[in-house]
């Protein structure tokens, strides 16, 4: 009898894809030299369903990668979940990056303009987990954690929010977006920054967290010359299909290293199992608006 992964694997890949979209649908072009790509999401699954084949590409075309996690991913839960999380992370980066299961993983705890950061490093890539609390889908946050939110720090840029395991405190909005600023100076100034669609009209319907991640690396951009790659999120499945076969495998074995840490743990935390028709309707999706390296007008006199 099959298990519930394997189930799970056979009703993504299985699936055939239409030819793809016209329009805003993602051009994966060849690199003609390693960069970085720095990942500014909000949970630890985002960018596996949103960009994952995106970013597979590109890592395994010998760039290198920094994966920033804004929230704990937490849900409203203990730790026993959100480090699951962490961990399903850190094997599905294993999988875009093509590292080897025998190469090292280490994790340390960061200073970043003096807050502790924690920091895992395999192969080449870095991810940077901040631990901030789960805002929920409609950014008021969750009683276990003070009902802080990202939504509410950027609403109230006076206020503060601390880490779940309280390593550190942010007082106010720029404060946390100049630690990210701080964090991508750490890995190259030319680096394309992949993140959320904050834009309503492109992206209605998603998740605030998603789009404060996208909100705050708009900020940055005022600030600094970034490239930035712009994702559609929970709007996906109203598109229509657009990646290929190759693709959507890409993606599917993302989701599916994902799934098998959290399983391992609880058999109640697939992500897939909650969500499946629209966990498979991202795999064949994936859709970006690209925004070139912004041009900062200094003032004149």
């Amino acid at each position: 009898m099959k298990s519930a992964i394997q189930r799970a694997a056979f009703a993504l890949i299985v699936i055939a894809p239409r030819a793809a979209a016209p329009g805003d649908s993602v051009s994966l072009l060849a690199n003609t030299r390693p960069q970085v790509d720095v990942v500014v999401v909000a949970h630890q699954d985002d960018w596996q369903l949103f960009m994952g084949d995106v970013l597979t590409q590109r890592l395994q075309s010998g760039n290198r990668g920094a994966f920033v996690y804004l929230t704990a991913g937490d849900d409203g839960r203990d730790s026993a979940y959100w480090l699951t999380r962490e961990r399903a992370a850190l094997q599905s980066t294993r999988i875009a990056a093509a590292i080897p299961i025998t190469d090292p993983l280490a994790c340390s705890i960061v200073q970043i303009r003096d807050h502790s950061i924690r920091k895992c490093t395999v192969g080449n890539t870095e991810s940077y987990f901040l631990r901030l609390p789960d805002g929920k889908r409609d950014g008021k946050g969750f009683a276990r954690y003070g009902y802080r939110s990202m939504r509410k720090l950027r609403t109230n840029p006076s206020s503060e929010i601390s880490a779940v395991d309280a390593s550190t405190t942010y007082r106010g909005w720029t404060d946390l977006v100049t630690t990210i600023g701080a964090i991508i100076d750490r890995d190259s100034a030319s680096a394309t920054i992949h993140t959320s669609d904050p834009n309503i009209l492109r992206n209605p319907h998603d998740h605030f967290d998603h789009r404060m991640a996208g909100l705050l690396v708009g900020d940055l951009r005022k600030q600094h010359e970034l490239s930035a790659m712009f994702y559609v999120g929970y709007a996906l499945a109203t598109r229509a299909v657009n990646r290929s076969s190759n693709q959507t495998r890409a993606k599917t074995a993302l989701l599916l290293a994902y799934d098998r840490e959290m399983t391992a743990i609880n058999k109640k935390w697939s992500a897939y199992q909650e969500h499946r028709a629209f966990y498979s309707e991202c795999m064949q999706r994936t859709y970006v608006v690209r925004s070139p390296v912004p041009v900062i007008r200094l003032p004149s006199g």
